[in-house]
């Protein structure tokens, strides 16, 4: 795999004969353990590509994770569709305009068919104009920099209103944020977000006032601050209700009109970006769960987590409170149109970019 042989600074995909004639998903931010994942929801028919699909993990050289362990498990996996694009310029404070990653971000909107963006830690406040909050934990500021940057370039918003966004080249380009990437949307379109949930919303201060509240008023499995058990789950799972029901129609089919989802999240939307509407939220309310485009009408973010493996597998048990024996597995507890159904539903939407 020649991509592979190559020194990781100066690995590219796009623009070369290997993406020639190919049908492309873009992976943001391709760890080894979200590449790991993919693979596993790809080989298993949850998330359904055709014969001739290419997957291509795209990050920012400077991101703080060493992309040459994706390089190497890339190429241990004995997969030849697999590759990684890197940009390798520096965006500086120039996130939301024209910068020196502008050309990748061209290329890579032109070569593929839609983009993934993960879940992970918090979003630098700085990038929306708010001072941070003290329970907000920055861990790799040039990732989310990059990220938010390349969702301006594809949807445009209020930091820029006279800009361009690329989708206006493809409007059914197909755009999934999970969790981190559902909240950088908004944040990359010029909205902002609730720092700490329980705080700021709720007014909780200890774990204990949370774990006592409502179960579908929590967005993480708070039993895990108690230190007292290290072999616990670390989402929780509780409900979401739909106020947009035409448009999440893709993901409702057979499925109850309040699935069951996995989060694991502090922080949440606050002031909504340029194009966004709320599609889905807690059950109060109170929590943005789901964001889709005015405009663009596959552009869509999830709150929630909807591709952990074990979601997918009836063998795998968890613990969510301390000292108690295993609760089952998701399958076991909210299979089929409980939770399941709507959770592969939303791959099987993605899958339908490259058909």
């Amino acid at each position: 795999m020649i991509l592979l042989s190559i020194s990781l600074s100066a690995q590219q995909y796009f623009g070369t004969p290997a993406a020639a004639g190919h049908r492309c998903i873009v992976l943001m931010n391709p760890t080894e353990n979200n590449l790991k994942t993919i693979f596993y929801l790809v080989d298993n028919k949850i998330f359904p590509l055709p014969d001739d699909y290419h997957l291509v993990g795209f990050y920012y050289s400077s991101q703080g994770y060493d992309f040459s362990q994706s390089a190497k498990f890339i190429k241990e996996s004995g997969r030849t569709n697999v590759f990684l694009h890197a940009c390798t310029d520096t965006i500086g404070k120039a996130e939301f305009s024209k910068n020196p990653c502008s050309d990748d971000f061209n290329l890579v909107f032109s070569g593929s068919k839609g983009v993934i963006f993960f879940g992970g830690p918090d979003i630098p406040p700085v990038l929306y104009q708010q001072q941070t909050n003290l329970l907000t934990e920055i861990s790799d500021y040039h990732r989310h920099a990059f990220e938010a940057s390349f969702l301006f370039h594809l949807l445009g918003g209020y930091q820029d209103e006279n800009y361009v966004p690329l989708l206006e080249q493809n409007p059914d380009y197909r755009i999934l944020g999970i969790c981190l990437g559902m909240q950088t949307m908004n944040v990359a379109t010029g909205g902002t977000l609730v720092q700490d949930i329980p705080t700021v919303v709720y007014r909780q201060e200890t774990a204990e006032q949370v774990l006592k509240a409502d179960p579908d008023a929590r967005h993480r499995n708070y039993n895990t601050n108690l230190g007292t058990d290290n072999e616990l789950i670390w989402g929780h799972f509780h409900r979401i209700k739909m106020l947009m029901p035409e448009r999440m129609q893709d993901f409702m089919p057979g499925s109850d009109p309040y699935p069951f989802v996995l989060s694991s999240h502090h922080q949440a939307a606050g002031r909504i970006g340029s194009g966004f509407r709320i599609a889905a939220t807690s059950m109060d309310g109170k929590v943005v769960e789901a964001l889709v485009h005015e405009k663009y009408p596959n552009v869509i973010g999830f709150q929630f987590h909807p591709e952990p493996t074990f979601l997918y597998q009836p063998e795998t048990k968890f613990r969510e409170i301390p000292d108690q024996p295993s609760t089952g597995s998701f399958i076991e507890l909210y299979g089929s149109e409980k939770g399941e159904l709507f959770n592969r539903n939303i791959w099987k939407w993605m899958g339908i970019a490259l058909k």
